[in-house]
């Protein structure tokens, strides 16, 4: 790889945009596609599948076997409320490759002894949040069932476009939330981007099934989601 491709890929990954190398096997030719030009790259629709995917892969296009080497930031995932449920889930995540915070004022449940080797922060959102630098590359969780702390919470990954949004409640409760999050200055798009009742319709019922199926409908929306979930982020 030339010096100057090698600077670029490392000043995309530095900035937490995916970038993909595509190099052709017959002569060794390499060129950098950074995330602001997948839309527009005649490699479109395999490099939005690659980077779906997470995973490098050898493709052909136009007679030559080309070499498509993606890098991905690591998906990150902040949960608040340091509850029942996320003691499952954030386990679970990590195991699965996400960087795991939990964010939760409550200090009597967010413990280390709750939280065994999960980063918390003992703190309001609107405090705990900011030095986060949450992006798109982020699913946010927010399971406290309090507005006070959730409110605040989800209106921050609004305005950071994180890939998957979602909030425990009702039908009901959330109906009544996102009425709280309009008088806040959130949008009905906004509204629509949570997933509420959170998690996949599997049935669950203990905070461990309930994890598994927040979990399942993360991977979906990594994995199966629209463009904009892709993980290709708006430049």
């Amino acid at each position: 790889m030339q010096l100057d491709t090698l600077r670029e890929l490392n000043a995309e990954r530095v900035a937490r945009r995916p970038v993909i190398v595509v190099t052709n096997t017959e002569n060794g030719e390499q060129r950098l596609v950074k995330a602001r030009d997948f839309a527009t790259d005649p490699l479109r629709e395999s490099l939005s599948k690659q980077l779906r995917m997470g995973k490098s892969s050898m493709i052909e296009a136009d007679g030559k076997k080309l070499f498509l080497s993606v890098y991905a930031p690591i998906a990150r995932m902040v949960i608040v409320g340091a509850v029942h449920i996320s003691q499952a889930l954030a386990p679970l995540a990590r195991s699965l490759g996400y960087d795991v915070t939990v964010v939760d004022p409550r200090t009597a449940f967010a413990s280390p002894e709750r939280f065994p080797d999960v980063p918390l922060i003992a703190e309001w959102p609107d405090v705990a949040l900011p030095p986060l630098n949450i992006d798109h590359y982020t699913a946010f969780v927010a399971l406290t069932h309090d507005p006070k702390i959730d409110d605040p919470a989800l209106l921050h990954a609004f305005a950071r476009d994180c890939f998957y949004i979602g909030a425990l409640g009702s039908r009901k409760t959330h109906a009544k939330r996102g009425e709280r999050l309009k008088a806040q200055g959130a949008t009905d798009g906004d509204i629509a981007r949570i997933h509420a009742p959170i998690g996949l319709s599997i049935g669950a019922v203990s905070p461990s099934e309930i994890a598994v199926s927040i979990m399942a409908e993360i991977t979906a929306s990594l994995r199966m989601g629209s463009e904009k979930e892709a993980l290709v982020p708006p430049i």
